[in-house]
């Protein structure tokens, strides 16, 4: 399949890339219909790329029938209004059961996870991409790269075997390296998303990302579009207001190694009214005074 056939995925992934959260009832399962109105809520908000089973969508604490329940929303959801990109990962033939999943159900591309398997060598992290996108070789593919030992050269050579390898989530957190990755993989041969989100998309977009991955987006949608429309026009100082004005939001999440990456984005939207705050562990709900100051930033954004 020629990359043109994948246009409509390319340009999906030089964008917003939002990436819900997975709201829980009150006893603990999924809240299928607040899930579905926080859906609504960011394609409303202007948003047309969606992932499914992304890391502030809780993928790991979620079972595998859970999983599959929210990518069946997402994508119900979703419509024609957005591309949807659905996480995969975890041992191989669980991967490719839900790449081929997500591709009976009109998903157009799958983002398969860091393998978070202790052993990983930097062939194997070939082989382990190329079984999820032989398997679907319909859908776009985009790995998720937090390995900061892996090549570009790892990445094309991928890809000469997949041409459905068609971008890359980058996120290790280091502007210069993504630089010489993307270059040493093809800068134009891929679409680079910049993987650690707005705090990173300007200095990655300066680097050659063209779109970015956000946890935030579920509270501002609108805060995340006005940065990418600045980086896009190649207003740095305009997207630096943005940078400076989630700023604190983004250190909270970050701090003690992401500890409260996804329970910030949840209490900020509990703050709204929007869903409840629980999250699983091993992640857990902030203390008081967090909470409070998360309000405090929510309410600021007047959304």
């Amino acid at each position: 399949m020629s990359s043109v056939a994948f246009e409509t995925q390319r340009a999906a992934l030089a964008d917003v890339v939002a990436i819900p959260v997975t709201p829980f009832a009150e006893d603990g399962s999924v809240a299928q219909d607040t899930h579905r109105a926080l859906l609504r809520r960011l394609l409303d908000g202007g948003i047309t790329t969606l992932t499914p089973n992304g890391n502030t969508g809780e993928f790991y604490a979620l079972t595998p029938e859970e999983r599959r329940l929210v990518t069946e929303l997402t994508i119900e959801e979703a419509g024609e209004r957005a591309v949807v990109l659905v996480g995969v990962g975890h041992d191989v033939p669980t991967a490719v059961a839900s790449a081929r999943h997500a591709r009976e159900l009109g998903a157009g591309m799958v983002m398969v996870h860091q393998p978070v398997h202790p052993y990983v060598s930097q062939a194997g992290w070939v082989d382990y991409h190329r079984a999820v996108a032989e398997a679907v070789p319909e859908l776009g593919v985009v790995p998720y790269i937090r390995n900061a030992q892996l090549t570009g050269a790892r990445l094309a050579e991928l890809a000469d075997v997949c041409p459905n390898v068609i971008g890359v989530k980058y996120a290790v957190p280091d502007a210069a390296r993504f630089a010489a990755f993307a270059r040493d993989a093809g800068l134009e041969r891929f679409v680079w998303v910049a993987g650690l989100a707005e705090p990173y998309a300007p200095s990655y977009f300066s680097a050659g990302a063209t779109g970015f991955t956000s946890g935030l987006v579920n509270v501002a949608p609108a805060v995340s579009l006005n940065m990418i429309e600045a980086l896009r026009s190649g207003d740095y100082p305009a997207a630096m207001k943005v940078w400076e004005q989630i700023r604190r939001f983004e250190e909270l999440r970050a701090a003690n190694g992401s500890a409260d990456n996804v329970t910030v984005v949840k209490e900020a939207l509990a703050s709204l009214g929007l869903c409840r705050r629980e999250v699983r562990p091993p992640s857990r709900t902030l203390r008081d005074e967090q909470r409070a100051e998360v309000a405090a930033i929510a309410a600021g954004w007047s959304i």
